[in-house]
């Protein structure tokens, strides 16, 4: 379950990533000092520092990345500032649940919130809490006699003899997603899931409630009105059975890993490897394939203000999806360096999260 396999995209985060946690070795591990329990330096260099989730409210933005990352902008991606966060390990994702109430999440199971807009973070959830949780709850419904439970925490107890730091969970979380501010979720790596109905205070282990008996990783969670929906590994999609309350899984055409999606109403649109995407109008509705014309990974799909769908790539692209969604056209290549997250800045830009900091691409000049 929690084995230290990984996927094409997560192998590339993590090689970008300074501290590449999964490498360090028990005993050189002891010596250093916990990332958990260790505040980010401030550094004139942060705006450069890698940046892999960029979340936007307003003019307000925030992107996190390496070392516990965290830049805040207040005039729509103009500039930059840097502010304290209280890990060190790595963010990969964050989102915003209103103005001023955002989420980041991250390797080590880090979870944290900001309510003042980013400015202050606090940390809800990490590593060791999260271990903690799932061996108290999974041990306490296998003594309950319920065998999927018991399934889990042997599972559970096998990864943590193999871990590096058997008193911290290591799988991290890749995405968060609140429906409000109550109820919301964190995903990650080989199928770790939670849910939350009263805005993080408590969490509950959902790993028995998703289709995913592989364990595959959780990239990313998207949803609009009662629609939920979580992407991963080989093909993986998966949408919330509002009456089961269960995770199911969705048949889609592609067998690669999809990375992101995006959701409006009863359309979705999923992404990932090797610039495959596809779209479904309506729930239960046919499959169709969006003709990007590259190869790269797409990372991210953004909706500008004037409704158009703008898929970005690892590699840079910037691809405007047609009307009928069925076909994508080039706008234009984004600022040099590896993107990893991208988000609408304003009617016309795009900011992006990058292996090399965030930049800006103004797109007004092109047609859509």
């Amino acid at each position: 379950m929690f084995a230290r396999r990984r996927s094409m995209f997560a192998c590339l985060l993590a090689a970008g990533m300074a501290l590449a946690i999964g490498a360090v070795a028990a005993g050189q591990r002891a010596s250093l000092p916990d990332p958990l329990d260790t505040p980010t330096q401030p550094s004139d260099f942060a705006r450069k520092g890698l940046a892999s989730g960029i979340a936007r409210s307003g003019d307000r933005l925030i992107a996190v990345g390496a070392r516990g990352l965290i830049l805040v902008s207040i005039d729509a991606a103009a500039t930059w500032k840097q502010v304290a966060s209280p890990v060190s390990s790595d963010l990969v994702s964050v989102k915003f649940i209103d103005a001023k109430t955002a989420w980041a999440v991250g390797h080590d199971a880090v979870a944290l919130r900001t309510t003042d807009g980013g400015s202050t973070w606090q940390k809800m959830l990490d590593g060791r809490a999260v271990l903690t949780l799932l061996r108290e709850t999974y041990a306490a419904r296998a003594k309950a006699g319920d065998a999927a439970a018991a399934s889990i925490l042997q599972e559970l107890d096998r990864s943590m003899e193999q871990s590096a730091s058997p008193d911290v969970m290591p799988s991290p979380f890749l995405d968060v997603w609140f429906a409000d501010v109550n109820e919301g979720f964190l995903v990650g790596a080989f199928g770790l899931i939670l849910h939350t109905s009263d805005g993080g205070k408590q969490w509950e282990p959902w790993i028995e409630r998703v289709d995913n008996e592989r364990r595959f990783h959780l990239y990313a969670m998207a949803g609009d009105g009662a629609e939920r929906y979580i992407v991963g590994e080989q093909g993986l999609l998966l949408r919330l059975d509002s009456a089961t309350k269960r995770f199911v899984k969705v048949e889609t055409p592609y067998n690669g890993t999809y990375f992101g999606l995006d959701v409006r109403g009863a359309r979705v649109v999923v992404f990932g490897l090797r610039g495959n995407a596809y779209v479904r109008a309506q729930t239960g509705g046919v499959w169709n394939k969006v003709e990007t014309g590259i190869d790269a990974n797409i990372v991210a799909a953004v909706n500008m203000n004037d409704d158009r769908l703008i898929l970005v790539s690892q590699a840079g692209h910037l691809l405007a999806v047609a009307s009928d969604l069925h076909k994508s056209s080039a706008l234009k290549s984004a600022a040099t360096g590896e993107v990893l997250g991208a988000v609408s800045s304003g009617p016309k830009s795009i900011a992006l999260a990058r292996v090399n900091g965030v930049a800006t691409v103004e797109i007004a000049s092109l047609n859509p």
